[in-house]
């Protein structure tokens, strides 16, 4: 790396799955896609709730940088109702299966915490989970992702913001998602964390946290950042919801500058270029990195 760290090294993944499908992790930073086949997402519900415009988001998406994409069927935005299985089923696998069909070199990830979502979803051709819970919003989740051998993304949630010290609260109870993760039998190189920006936590918390994000990277483990729109932003900036780009944008930079390896996203092209540009002071010239 040319920024020279000294609490942590960026972990370097390579996965490949039965389908051909791969992705690595270490070179660069990766852009994952944000597709919401929802009515009620914060800033897109309702835009993408059919497979048909599902598909040609994520193709645009895809046009535009993205390296991944993560579809999710149940919004995670304060104060949204919870939606039964079923009905997240009824939203995202079909979605899942067309883009399979139409982005086959793609990696998809399942943004959901109910286990028979993930385990229907991996059956259509998902990659990833991505549990907004980190293994503890549905017991039966870890042996999905063990059984599976996929990438779990373990995000820190509560519900109540009752930290007595939020850093070292989150780091612990992130530890806690990775105990329950390896107890299940979960592979060390499939464990990603997330810090939960935006859950359970005030906007002091969320900017405190942006601010040492190093101490989620000194971990070990690859890190995703979800900063996209996010209410911390619009707080700061005074601005509505489809006018944060440079907002999100700040967090990113902010993100990959203490070790972030993963960024979700809503406005792809923007982000992938400012990414580009960041990557290239973090990681040096594209063409002088090694795989």
């Amino acid at each position: 790396m040319y920024v020279r760290q000294t609490d942590y090294e960026v972990p370097r993944r390579k996965y490949e799955w039965a389908d051909g499908v791969r992705l690595e992790l270490g070179e660069r930073t990766l852009i994952m896609g944000i597709l919401n086949a929802t009515p009620d997402s914060f800033s897109d519900g309702g835009r993408f709730d059919t497979v048909e415009k599902a598909v040609l988001h994520a193709r645009r998406m895809v046009e535009e940088g993205a390296d991944l994409i993560d579809i999710g069927g149940e919004s995670t935005r304060p104060g949204s109702e919870a939606v039964a299985v079923e009905e997240e089923l009824r939203r995202v696998i079909p979605v899942v299966e067309a883009l399979r069909r139409a982005l086959p070199g793609v990696p998809l990830s399942i943004d959901t915490y109910k286990a028979e979502t993930a385990r229907q979803s991996l059956e259509a051709g998902a990659h990833i989970i991505n549990d907004v819970w980190g293994l503890k919003g549905d017991g039966r989740m870890a042996a999905v992702a063990a059984e599976y051998g996929c990438p779990v993304i373990l995000s820190h949630n509560r519900h109540a913001g009752d930290y007595i010290d939020l850093v070292g609260d989150v780091v612990a109870d992130l530890k806690g998602s990775i105990a329950l993760a390896k107890h299940a039998g979960v592979e060390e190189a499939n464990i990603w964390l997330d810090p939960g920006i935006g859950f359970a936590k005030t906007y002091e918390d969320n900017l405190q946290l942006m601010g040492r994000l190093t101490e989620l990277s000194a971990l070990g483990y690859p890190v995703l950042l979800g900063t996209s729109r996010k209410r911390f932003i619009r707080h700061t900036l005074n601005l509505p919801v489809d006018d944060l780009v440079e907002g999100t944008a700040a967090t990113v930079g902010a993100g990959i500058m203490q070790g972030c390896q993963i960024v979700r996203v809503h406005d792809v092209r923007a982000i992938k270029r400012f990414a580009s540009m960041t990557d290239a002071i973090v990681y040096g010239p594209a063409e002088s990195r090694k795989a």
